[in-house]
């Protein structure tokens, strides 16, 4: 926040002053401090809305806010450990699909636990669940 400041960044400044709120307000939730395992998905929720709030503005012909709102998202994207790329991700659950013998849709949750396991913070759900329902139907079929 004070390179920002000192910066005169006042976009990032406030976007990171409404990480740190969430922050505190975790940190009270929990009645402890925040870890990384709890960080991270802080900063995803905090992503994920604005994307949510960018599309809405864009529905009501409001292309500047909707812009804001993704350059906010980007900023706080920074703040993510580095994250796994799709064919890193398609390429484990290729690899555990063949090593565990599963096959269609119903194996979904045979491969999303280990999966988020494996990738811990350097893959979003939402990745895995769609990789994984590709390579399962793939395998099913």
């Amino acid at each position: 926040m004070k390179a920002a400041m000192k910066a005169g960044e006042r976009e990032r400044l406030a976007t990171l002053r409404m990480l740190v709120a969430d922050i505190d307000n975790e940190r009270i939730r929990r009645g402890s401090a925040v870890d990384e395992e709890a960080f991270v998905p802080l900063v995803r929720r905090g992503i994920k809305q604005r994307h949510e709030a960018a599309e809405q503005y864009r529905k009501g012909g409001r292309e500047e806010s909707a812009a804001k709102e993704e350059r906010e998202a980007e900023i706080l994207g920074a703040y993510l450990p580095q994250q796994a790329g799709e064919a890193e991700v398609r390429a484990a659950v290729e690899r555990f699909v063949a090593e565990q013998g599963l096959s269609g849709p119903a194996d979904m949750g045979k491969v999303m636990g280990p999966m988020m396991q494996h990738f811990g913070s350097r893959a979003d759900g939402a990745t895995v669940n769609r990789v994984a329902r590709e390579v399962l139907g793939r395998a099913g079929g």
